[in-house]
């Protein structure tokens, strides 16, 4: 699967090596992993085997929430489990504003991430051992807060791992976007087999074994980590602790009282989450733009990123949409016949990251040959939105047939547009979010990108409601028209946008 991340900077100090606790070298000097420090195969290790988990369950999730009992499922219709997966995804990426500040503020990027990771494997264990929506609940809330956690750090952790000028920087981070893609590849393959051969809670099992391995190797391996990767950059004053206890328990506490009171229900999670997330985004967005501690220049870039804010969460509501609508189509419409041997349904989640993984090098030496003369952001944003539609204009040949009636090979020329659109967009996102950030606000900016995703995978699961198989012309063929429209007008106002950019790309 596409990932973002955010290449966090790295320190600033003389070229000699230093040496961590446990003897480990960790700057130019240490050549032992792939010619990179060996403390990035921890690192590395840990996130890969955290995506093998995390898509892993994801893969199945859907499915375990809507098949029969008979089939070893909870029955619930499909309309609301794909709003239970929006909500879920969603939340995931709520959290990552939470991991990000808890690590700034109280206890460091490493520790963070170690902590993180056990939560995770918690929230694994809990599908698989609780029953029913016991295991749903527990197990859901852990792993979002827990991958939230991780995903905002990893990155952070993996840049402290080189001087600032370090030659080798770009390729330890593409190394470790590799451990990404290669877990988001294999998780969905082994907990669909596990699925289909012994059951859905064995699946679970796989994912929190996996997540078990990883912790394990990142637990021996984390004191070769350099003293920057456990550095809290803003400590919080110990007299404002107290204030943020209690904001902390307050959240749960109303939390706790929706639910029982049944005004959060599985059935409206999804529009609570979209709700959320909206009243941050434009917190973010007030908060930065009235604060008299920016330029003018600052205030126009932060204007001009709001154009691409928007088509990030166009972008994303109908990417993410892979997790749901085309978990459904996967098992209802596509024909996954191998030589007579039928496919699990969650392998399908594993094209996306074969894809991202030979394409990734594809469009780096693309941007590289052009240079200058590449597309500007916001002609790749419009691009990536469009494109986006197109992917889902091309189920329409498809629209309305039976059982077995889309064949493999359409599925998978799709999702290739799919990873066409997602490497226009996605890899771009964070890199210029950075390049607008006024200097005082350089993590909320992050965060604002963070949030895009987090509604546009949100309104995903709230879209895929309306998915009905007797009615796919409408639903694909609006959708697409919908976000081609949206990128024709974001490249037709692209040089407005740059105006507002004032001089960055």
């Amino acid at each position: 699967m596409g990932e973002v991340t955010e290449p966090a900077p790295g320190e600033v100090g003389p070229p000699e090596p230093r040496v961590a606790e446990g003897g480990e070298r960790t700057t130019r000097d240490d050549h032992g992993f792939l010619g990179q420090p060996r403390a990035l195969v921890h690192i590395f290790g840990v996130e890969m085997w955290e995506r093998f988990s995390f898509y892993g369950m994801q893969g199945i999730l859907l499915l375990y929430l809507y098949y029969s009992a008979t089939e070893g499922g909870l029955g619930m219709d499909q309309a609301s489990a794909a709003g239970i997966v929006g909500a879920y995804g969603g939340a995931v990426y709520l959290s990552t504003i939470l991991g990000a500040w808890i690590a700034d503020r109280l206890l460091g990027s490493e520790r963070v991430l170690f902590f993180s990771a056990i939560v995770i494997m918690a929230g694994h264990i809990a599908l698989a051992l609780l029953p029913g929506f016991l295991g749903v609940g527990v197990g859901l809330v852990l792993v979002a807060f827990g991958s939230g956690g991780l995903k905002a750090n990893a990155t952070s952790v993996v840049g402290t791992l080189y001087d600032e000028h370090d030659p080798r920087r770009d390729a330890g981070f593409s190394v470790f976007y590799l451990g990404i893609n290669l877990g988001a590849f294999l998780g969905p393959i082994l907990t669909g087999l596990a699925q289909t051969t012994l059951g859905f809670h064995w699946g679970f099992a796989i994912a929190a074994i996996g997540m078990a391995i990883g912790l394990t190797q990142y637990a021996f391996g984390r004191k070769s980590l350099p003293p920057e990767a456990s550095v809290v950059p803003n400590p919080l004053p110990p007299g404002r602790r107290g204030l943020v206890i209690g904001i902390g328990v307050a959240a749960v506490v109303l939390i706790a009282v929706l639910v029982l009171t049944r005004l959060v229900t599985a059935g409206n999670l999804v529009l609570w989450v979209i709700g959320a997330t909206i009243v941050a985004a434009v917190a973010y967005f007030v908060v930065i733009l009235s604060s008299r501690h920016i330029t003018t220049v600052e205030r126009r870039r932060v204007l001009g990123f709001l154009p691409l804010f928007i088509a990030s969460v166009a972008f994303w509501s109908l990417y993410q949409q892979q997790f749901t609508v085309l978990t459904i189509y996967s098992d209802e419409r596509l024909n996954r016949d191998l030589f007579g041997w039928e496919m699990p349904v969650p392998w399908v989640q594993s094209i996306n990251p074969v894809f991202i993984i030979v394409l990734s090098g594809v469009f780096a030496a693309i941007w590289t040959k052009l240079g200058d003369r590449q597309p500007s952001t916001p002609i790749k944003f419009a691009l990536g939105t469009a494109i986006m539609g197109v992917g889902f204009l091309l189920f329409l040949p498809f629209a309305g047939g039976g059982a077995n009636s889309t064949p493999l090979l359409a599925i998978v020329g799709i999702l290739f547009v799919f990873t066409v659109a997602e490497l226009l967009l996605s890899p771009v996102g964070l890199s210029v979010t950075t390049k607008l950030a006024p200097k005082l606000f350089h993590t909320q900016m992050v965060a604002l990108f963070f949030l895009s995703v987090a509604l546009g995978t949100a309104i995903s699961g709230r879209l895929a409601e309306f998915y009905d198989p007797d009615n796919e012309v409408v639903y694909f063929g609006v959708l697409g028209g919908i976000a081609i429209v949206l990128g024709v007008a974001l490249a037709v106002g692209s040089r407005g946008v740059l105006r507002l950019m004032s001089g960055v790309r």
